[in-house]
Formats: structure tokens, C-alpha cells, sequence
């Protein structure tokens, strides 16, 4: 929302500095973006009188000016056609910057004739579009005046953010109302003075109570449609509105001034009777933006007896706006509900100012004010009889009123602040407050629903800054752990996952359907998403980790390693996790990796693996018990990844190469490692208390013994290796494999497999008779697997 600082003094009565203004609207909710004042770029720039224009003589569209800014006269050389002797404009003397022409000035030879400055276009100065000749200014205009102080533009530009529920500051008046209430200044009172109809009011109406329950309409005949005055022109101007005809510009000016979108009609295209109304499928309109939108049965419509002239409270349709040859104008004001609205603009992706206000909720009792000030308008500007007003449905204008006590300010928000000074604050932001508190809520706050909505108007206005910070009160004693077991369990991966060396990243929560669709595609989707980056909720912490690498090995980082914890968004519920992604170099190259040649060391399956196991072995997972199966997905590389289990249907993890196709669509090349820990899987802890046993180290030492076996080239390392340890469970405390040999000695189809395993005694040694019944008992727990121990 923009507005200038004159405009504001329109309906502020007001000494403050422009810096208080901004600091009180920061203050009390509306919270500045931006101040721009438009003239300071304009600063060297002066009103200047041509004395003199003679033609060149090395160029016959070519004109030497004598001009005098103030300063006496200067040669100047100028192209322009209307450069004249006694012409009065606009000069820059070497040194100015031209903002439109993006050049600064200074002292050039034009073929072969000195020139100091020049006299400037309204496109030059970024001004207007005309570029066909100078700026002609009166002839009484005073020399050497800076132009921004002659033509006003030295008027500062206040842009403000206005939150949803703030729909009363979607215009100037609105924001002077809260100023005012802050101690700014007085609040000017609105002057409405109706223009007296005669004749009968247009034909028009609603048949469509719910999407538009009041449609007020008044014609004016005999109107000339030229240009809005020149200080109606310069606000538009400086807010960025483009002025477009006086009776366009009439109704944004109401709009913005005043928060009351207005739609103004040529009657001579309007065919019977016009009423808001219900569209029907498949009907299509020609909206003011030039497309056309084919509109459905929830849409309110504005329509005659021929054809669909308006998207309610949207946008007006091309075929009936205003025109240079308008003579007879029908003026709608009309209160469209909010939530169709919203709706409406949601399915056919369309926004515009109006949209803005009608779906936040305009006033509605401010429909007989908003038609009699555009009315008279009209009148004053364009001319004209105006008729009665044709007034059909029925605004929703009851009367509210909310209990309220006093003492809620400190209890609910923090602040005691005395009963006058909150009855004060009310009654300045237009509500109504009774000597029992009943306090009657104002036609244009639609959002104010209850008493916490009173406490926020008096907190907001006293100033949020000044609620005091007060420590809540410290029970005695130690402190209670508040943090649950899910919160314990990711605080312990996610330092695990530091201290291995790997960088946390935090990423959103929403991807594009297009990084959604390498992982099977997202289940939770936004129907009207802020953008359509952000659509899908993720199923998958990987895809956002895949993006941050891919950014930063685009900025030349050799070795990514980041994890996230975070949550995934699945049919059935929000999962924890905590994913990884290895990408780019493993390991630097050096001498120790073999020939220089073959450079840097990438990551491969294994290291993921060492990852997931070394992060469920901090979340306390049964490491031991977990079994290795194959392929974890279609986003895994298939034969270089798998999962760990508990049996075969718990999944505490997902590991390996991530698969080309998914690399190929965030934009990686190379091999990408991941891991996806799911926290949720792992079983939770026994509870044990805080302590924790003393350890006892065993009395005896320990025996390792190894074997090597024959077994079939698919067997997978892992069955063999639970089959061992499983062998003699009261002996075998660990088994591990350490080699794998295929080649000169192993038949084709076998490979070799040499297992370590770690025997602990107890109360006595092993005898030779006990180790060999232990390895009688490995050799044949790994021949029901098909294994043969090596000779």
C-alpha cells in the first residue's frame, strides 16, 4: 500500500516529522518497507527560459538555444521540435544525472558547436512517456526555480506493508485513523457531499445474495471524459498508478483514498437490465488485463441481458469500461463476499487492487458514501446530471458489540494500561465503548471477533515496545528435563552427525512437483501455493539436501557433506528423520591414493553405509542384530544400495548410491552417496533411571579366530556373517567380515569370504577342545548357507 505524505495530510491533521510518521506506523502494525522521494533525483534540475533559438549550421534538425536557468544565459544544443524563443522548461547543466536516459550530463562538442546541458523530455526525466518534445511549462513559471520544489514533487512516498486482518488501512483514510490513534495528530472529518439525482436510477440488482448480498448503482449522463485533473494525476503517478482517463482514474482514486473499490460502466454498451449474479460453465469474459477467462457456476459475475461485463469485484470486462467517446456512465458500488472472493480469484489465478480489498472485507456501510463521493466526483471533473440511486440487496451491517474488561490488557497482553486511556484508544479507532465495557465494533473491522482482538488494538496502539519483559518465575530446586525421548533421540544424531564432520543444513519443508516427482511424488499438495517452487510437501529429506549440494559444488566446493533432521510428509503421518548426502570428493587426492593420475577419491555405497550405522549406533539402535537387504527404492542406484533392518519388516534405514535419473534432475554430475535414517523406527530404550552400570571389564582375554569359506558368489556377506555369530551364541561375542577374494583358486560361481570371530571366556579359559566344538559348530551353521570351509 503506498501513498504519499501530502495525500496522508488529506485526511491527518497532523505537525509530525515524516520520521515520526514512519516510526508510529512501524510502531503500531503497519509496517514500513520503503520511503521514496521522487524529487531528490530531480534536484539539479531547474526551471529555465529559451531566449534565443537559432538553426545549426552543420545539421538542419538541430537547434543552438540560449537558455537561462537562473544563472545567465548558456548555449545549449537541442533536437527537440518545439524548442522555441520564450519557451519556458526544464534544464540540466552539466553534472545532472537524467534518470531516464540513464547518462549524466556534461560540456560536449555536437557537431562542432559546444553544449552545457540540456533541455529535457518528460520520458528524460521519468516523468510520463511523452518524448516527442520538451517539457513546456507556463510562462510565468519562475527561472531558476528547482523543478522539484515548482511542480511539487518533493512529496515523499510512504510504502507500507498491510497485514490480512488489517483491511481498514487498505486505503490512505484508514491509515490516518491509526495514526491518529497513535498521537499523531487529528483525525480530519470525511466530507460526503451526495449529489442530488434526478430521475429514476439505473436498472440494476443482485440475484446472487450470498456472492453478492448489496449492488448499489447511479448513472451520470452528458460526462466528457478527458484527462483527471493534474494533482489527481501527480498522486497516482507518484504511487506507480498509471492514469488512464478521468473517470478510470476517479474510481482508483476513491479505491486507494478511501479502501472502496468502485466499477464504473459506459452505458451505451450495457444491454437491459445489470445485475450481479451467479456465471454459468464455459461462460467467458474479456477482462481490462486482455485475457479472457472462461468462468464457472461459483463465480459472482456482473452481467446484463446480453453478456458477462465484470468478474465481481475482480476486474471489469474490456467491452464496457469507459472510453474517450463515453457520454453516459452507470457507477457500481457494490459489497461482494470475501470468501467468494478469495475463491474465485484462486481458481482463475487472477489479482488485482479491488481483489485485494473486497476479499480482506471493505466496509460495508460504506456504500451510500462511496457512490455519493465518486458521483460527485464525476460531477466535478467530467461533468453531467446524475440520477437517483437504485439501491437493491441488503449490506451485512449488523450491529456487534463484545463484552470487555479492562484488566485483560495486562492479564492477556502484558501491559496494564488504565481504563480511559483504553476507552481513549477504542473510541479514536472508531469503535463505540459503553459505561459497562460493552464495546461496539466499527462497520470496517470485519476482523475483530472478541475480546483478545480488543486487547490487541490497545496493546498495538500503547506501543508493543513498552510491554516490559518479565522472567517467568523459577521453581526452586533443580530444574525438571522437559525434552521428551523423541526430542533426546534427534539431539543425539544431530551432534553424532557433526562430530562425524558432517555440516547441518536446514531446508524447506516444500519442494516443486517437479523435485517431487523423482521420489514417487508428494502426498500433502497446497491448492494455492505462494509459489509454485514451494507446492508439495516433502516426502523426502533428500531432495532438498540434493539441491544444497548441487548449489554449492556449482560454487566450487569440492566435498559436500550435509545432514538434516527434519520431517517427512507421508499418506499417514509426519515421519522424523535424518538424512545425509555425500557428495563430490571422499577424499583429497595425494600420494597416499595411488598415482596422481587418478586424482580425488569420490564416496561410494560403503560410506554411506559407515554413516547410517555409526549414527543408529549414537541413537541406540541394536546395531548388532540389524540385517542388510537389497535395493532401498527406486531412488536408490539399484545393486549399490540397500536398508537396514530389524527383521524383515522394520526399516531403521535406507543407504547407498543415489540413482542417475534423480541426480540428472537437481542438476548433479557424478556419484551421490545418501543415507535416510528413519527415527521413528528405531525401538525406543528401556527405561534404566539416569545412572548408568559401572562398567566391568571381562577378568579373562579374549580369543580371535578366523575362517575362511567357499561360498556361492550370490550368498550376501551379511547372512554369512549372522550365521557365524549366531553359531554358538554364549561364546561368539562378535563376528566380522574383513576379506573377499574371487579369482586364481575359487571355481567360477564361488567367492572366498574370511570371517574374524571373537570368542570371550567367562569363568575360566577355553580348552583346545572347547574352541574346537565352537568351530565345529561355525563351519556348520555357514554350510546350511552352502558355505565349504577353504583347505
Amino acid at each position: 500500500m503506498k501513498f504519499t505524505l501530502s495525500w496522508l495530510h488529506e485526511h491527518l491533521d497532523t505537525n509530525a516529522s515524516l520520521d515520526a510518521i514512519v516510526e508510529a506506523l512501524t510502531r503500531v502494525g503497519l509496517e514500513v518497507e520503503g520511503v521514496e522521494n521522487p524529487g531528490e533525483k530531480l534536484a539539479a534540475f531547474k526551471v529555465a527560459k529559451v531566449l534565443s533559438a537559432e538553426r545549426h549550421p552543420q545539421a538542419d534538425k538541430l537547434q543552438v538555444l540560449s537558455v537561462d536557468a537562473g544563472d545567465g544565459p548558456m548555449q545549449v544544443v537541442c533536437g527537440a521540435p518545439n524548442a522555441r524563443a520564450g519557451l519556458v522548461g526544464v534544464f540540466g547543466a552539466p553534472g545532472a544525472y537524467v534518470p531516464g536516459s540513464d547518462i549524466t550530463l556534461k560540456v560536449a562538442e555536437i557537431r562542432g558547436v559546444v553544449s552545457n546541458g540540456m533541455m529535457c523530455s518528460t520520458r528524460e526525466l521519468e516523468l510520463g512517456d511523452d518524448h516527442d518534445g520538451i517539457i513546456e511549462l507556463p510562462a510565468d513559471a519562475p527561472v531558476g526555480t528547482p523543478y522539484p520544489d515548482y511542480a511539487g514533487l518533493n512529496d515523499p512516498v510512504i510504502d507500507v506493508s498491510v497485514t490480512p486482518n488489517k483491511q481498514d488501512c487498505m486505503g490512505v483514510r484508514g491509515i490516518a485513523r491509526d495514526l491518529a490513534a497513535a498521537g499523531l495528530g487529528t483525525l480530519k472529518p470525511l466530507k460526503v457531499d451526495a449529489v442530488t439525482g434526478a430521475g429514476e436510477g439505473p436498472q440494476a440488482g443482485t440475484d446472487d445474495p450470498d456472492g453478492c448480498p448489496a449492488f448499489f448503482g447511479q448513472s451520470v449522463s452528458g460526462v466528457t471524459n478527458g484527462a483527471a485533473p493534474a494533482w489527481m494525476q501527480a498522486r497516482l503517478k507518484a504511487i506507480g498508478q498509471k492514469p488512464i482517463s478521468a473517470l478510470v482514474d476517479i474510481t482508483n482514486y476513491v479505491m486507494i483514498d478511501l479502501g472502496r473499490p468502485l466499477h464504473v460502466y459506459d452505458r451505451a454498451t450495457l444491454t437491459g437490465k445489470l445485475v450481479a449474479r451467479k456465471a454459468r460453465d464455459g461462460e467467458q469474459v474479456l477482462a481490462l488485463n486482455g485475457k479472457t477467462y472462461t468462468l464457472d457456476a461459483t463465480m459472482t459475475v456482473i452481467a446484463d441481458d446480453a453478456q458477462v461485463h465484470d468478474i465481481g469485484g475482480i476486474m471489469g470486462g474490456e467491452h464496457s469500461g469507459a472510453s474517450d467517446t463515453t457520454t453516459e456512465v452507470l457507477i457500481e458500488c457494490a459489497y461482494f463476499d470475501p470468501d467468494h472472493i478469495a475463491r474465485t480469484g484462486q481458481k482463475l489465478g487472477l489479482t488485482s487492487d479491488a481483489r485485494q480489498r473486497f476479499e480482506r472485507g471493505v466496509d460495508p456501510a460504506f456504500l451510500d458514501d462511496g457512490i455519493a463521493i465518486a458521483a460527485r466526483l464525476i460531477t466535478e471533473i467530467c461533468g453531467g446530471t446524475a440520477s437517483q440511486v437504485t439501491r437493491a440487496g441488503t449490506p451485512p451491517v449488523e450491529a456487534r458489540s463484545i463484552a470487555y474488561d479492562p484488566a485483560r490488557a495486562e492479564t492477556l497482553g502484558g501491559l496494564a494500561v488504565a481504563p480511559e486511556r483504553q476507552k481513549a484508544i477504542l473510541e479514536s479507532l472508531g469503535f463505540t465503548v459503553s459505561p459497562d465495557w460493552q464495546v461496539g465494533v466499527p462497520s470496517w473491522r470485519r476482523d475483530v471477533e472478541g475480546y483478545p482482538d480488543l486487547v490487541e488494538e490497545v496493546i498495538r496502539i500503547e506501543g508493543i515496545d513498552t510491554v516490559p519483559s518479565t522472567p517467568l518465575a523459577r521453581l526452586p530446586g533443580v530444574a525438571k528435563p522437559t525434552a521428551t525421548p523423541e526430542q533426546k533421540l534427534e539431539r543425539r544424531v544431530r551432534r553424532a552427525a557433526a562430530a562425524r564432520g558432517l555440516d547441518e543444513a536446514v531446508t524447506w519443508s516444500f519442494l516443486s512437483e517437479a523435485e517431487a516427482a523423482p521420489f514417487g511424488g508428494g502426498t500433502w499438495s497446497l491448492a494455492n501455493p505462494i509459489s509454485e517452487d514451494l507446492k508439495v510437501m516433502r516426502p523426502t529429506l533428500l531432495a532438498g539436501l540434493l539441491s544444497a549440494a548441487a548449489r554449492n559444488l556449482k560454487r566450487g566446493q569440492q566435498s559436500v557433506r550435509l545432514f538434516e533432521v527434519g520431517r517427512r510428509y507421508l499418506a499417514d503421518a509426519e515421519r522424523p528423520t535424518l538424512g545425509v548426502i555425500l557428495a563430490g570428493n571422499a577424499r583429497p587426492r595425494g600420494w597416499r591414493g595411488g598415482p596422481i593420475t587418478k586424482g580425488a577419491a569420490g564416496f561410494d555405497a560403503f560410506d554411506a553405509k559407515a554413516e547410517a550405522l555409526a549414527l543408529l549406533t549414537t541413537a541406540g539402535a541394536p546395531v548388532d542384530n540389524l540385517q542388510v537387504f537389497g535395493e532401498a527404492g527406486d531412488a536408490w542406484h539399484p545393486g549399490q544400495s540397500g536398508t537396514l533392518r530389524l527383521g524383515p519388516k522394520t526399516v531403521l534405514a535406507a543407504f547407498g548410491m543415489v540413482h542417475p535419473i534423480v541426480l540428472k534432475a537437481f542438476d548433479l554430475d557424478g556419484a551421490v552417496a545418501g543415507v535416510e535414517l528413519y527415527l521413528d523406527a528405531i525401538p525406543p530404550k528401556r527405561a534404566t533411571g539416569f545412572m548408568r552400570p559401572a562398567y566391568a571389564p571381562p577378568a579373562l582375554q579374549a580369543v580371535t579366530r578366523d575362517f575362511a569359506f567357499f561360498v556361492p558368489a550370490d550368498l550376501a556377506a551379511d547372512a554369512l556373517v549372522r550365521a557365524v555369530k549366531g553359531a554358538d551364541k554364549a561364546a561368539i561375542t562378535t563376528a566380522r567380515l574383513f576379506d573377499v577374494f574371487t579369482g586364481a583358486g575359487v571355481e567360477d560361481g564361488k567367492k572366498s569370504l574370511a570371517v574374524e570371530i571373537t570368542l570371550q571366556p567367562n569363568a575360566k579359559s577355553f580348552t583346545d577342545e572347547e574352541l574346537k566344538a565352537v568351530a565345529d559348530k561355525v563351519v556348520a551353521a555357514a554350510a546350511k548357507l552352502g558355505a565349504s570351509l577353504r583347505g
